[in-house]
């Protein structure tokens, strides 16, 4: 088979091995072990890397079945002894359930691809429904290819391009500084690119949560991401920029795209004022309705089945057939 730069695709990215034997030793390695305090690894670029499962592109791809790993995951809890790992295995069990519940969304609406679950923010902001002025191209731009002058957002978006992956904290920063107080762009544009980039994209929960971090669904908190607050707590002492931003702290580095502070102030102001709105307010109860979480009808994990459900797993019921 031909090379990517064969091809004349450019440089071939740093993407993991791929295969089902690659998977299955790679989820392992996570259950005998490397899950130990995944649930906090999470969060930092740095840590992520080995810390998280990393199996998001083999469930992408179908090199394992989230059943698979749901059932692994469960018989690990079940056998270790060692109460940290069972707990760090007990949050990660509860992530692949949060895995179904947004795919489920696109199932239930498909056209929350293209548009906002809550329509009262449509024309919120530029390129939901208009075109984008030319500075706003130059800032989704600047964004794309990593060059906004804010150092752990030019980090981040960098890494995805080389290796395919990034941890979903600062996926989660990404969008927000796209669609926040800093370039105040509507999240479809964004969302394409970052979709691109993602060895692990799953639509279903890609759009859901381009529209979770914009503000989009009515229904969710409202976060907004401070690149510098994220970067102290994150990354203290700049390895990971330093990784991908090499040029930062010389004049071949970019000023600051936007003025943060004064376009903090005007996002607040048009969202939360969106979030008063009665109409906004009425048609979040409906979206609360079809959408909202039900993980109150799970069992939690490590829990062992009950004859009950051992029925319903083996067809007995007239109830759906289960997964968990």
């Amino acid at each position: 088979m031909p090379s990517v730069r064969d091809l004349g695709l450019g440089a071939a990215p740093d993407t993991p091995a791929a295969g089902e034997r690659v998977a299955q030793a790679r989820l392992a390695s996570f259950l005998a072990g490397r899950a130990l305090g995944c649930c906090r690894n999470l969060s930092s670029p740095l840590t992520a890397e080995d810390g998280c499962s990393r199996l998001s592109e083999h469930l992408a791809f179908g090199t394992l079945s989230l059943r698979t790993v749901h059932q692994a995951t469960e018989a690990a809890i079940h056998a270790t002894s060692h109460r940290e790992l069972a707990c760090s295995l007990r949050g990660f069990a509860g992530r692949l359930r949060w895995h179904c519940h947004f795919m489920q969304k696109l199932e239930d609406e498909p056209a929350i691809e293209w548009r906002n679950f809550a329509r009262t923010a449509d024309g919120l902001r530029p390129g939901d429904g208009s075109e984008l002025s030319a500075l706003c191209r130059e800032h989704l731009q600047a964004w794309c290819e990593g060059h906004t002058g804010f150092p752990l957002v030019d980090a981040c978006m960098r890494q995805p391009v080389a290796t395919g992956w990034l941890n979903f904290r600062m996926r989660a920063m990404l969008v927000s500084f796209a669609a926040h107080h800093h370039l105040w762009l509507h999240w479809r544009e964004p969302g394409l690119h970052l979709a691109r980039q993602f060895l692990d994209f799953e639509p279903g929960i890609h759009w859901s949560q381009m529209q979770m971090q914009s503000g989009t669904t009515g229904i969710n908190t409202l976060r907004i991401y401070s690149p510098a607050k994220q970067a102290a707590d994150q990354d203290p002492q700049g390895l990971y920029l330093r990784r991908w931003v090499p040029e930062f702290g010389t004049a071949a580095y970019p000023q600051p795209i936007v003025d943060e502070r004064v376009a903090l102030a005007a996002a607040k102001e048009r969202l939360y004022g969106l979030r008063k709105n009665p109409q906004a307010q009425g048609e979040a109860n409906a979206i609360q309705h079809k959408h909202g979480s039900r993980t109150s009808g799970l069992p939690p994990s490590g829990t062992r089945p009950t004859r009950r459900s051992r029925a319903v797993d083996a067809g007995v019921d007239d109830g759906q057939g289960q997964l968990f």
